[in-house]
C-alpha cells in the first residue's frame, strides 16, 4: 500500500481480510492457527476459552475471508493458515 496504489480487486480482498481480523477473538484465533502447522478445533476451544459453536463461527469467518482452510477428520476440523494470505498480510504490514 505504500510502495504503489492497490488495484481495486486487491483492496476489496484485503478489506475482507482486515474485517475478518478486526474481532479480537478472530485475531487471536488466526494467530494460534498461523503459528502452528495445523491445529484442531478441539485444541482451540480451551486456548480461546470459547465453546465449540463460537469457535466454529469464528473459524468460518476466517475461512470465508481466505485466511485459513480446514480439513474435517472424524468429528473435528483441523485448521491451517493459507500461506499466500499470510505472506500478503506480512508484506502489507511490513513484517
Amino acid at each position: 500500500v505504500v510502495r504503489s496504489p492497490l488495484p481495486e480487486d486487491a483492496a476489496i480482498d484485503l478489506a475482507h481480510s482486515f474485517a475478518a481480523l478486526a474481532d479480537p477473538v478472530r485475531l487471536r484465533l488466526y494467530s494460534l492457527v498461523a503459528s502452528a502447522d495445523e491445529i484442531c478445533s478441539c485444541d482451540l476451544m480451551p486456548l480461546l476459552d470459547r465453546s465449540q459453536p463460537t469457535v466454529s463461527h469464528h473459524t468460518k469467518q476466517l475461512a470465508d475471508a481466505g485466511l485459513i482452510v480446514g480439513e474435517k477428520r472424524g468429528r473435528w476440523v483441523y485448521w491451517r493458515a493459507v500461506p499466500e494470505a499470510r505472506e500478503t498480510l506480512r508484506d502489507l504490514l511490513g513484517g
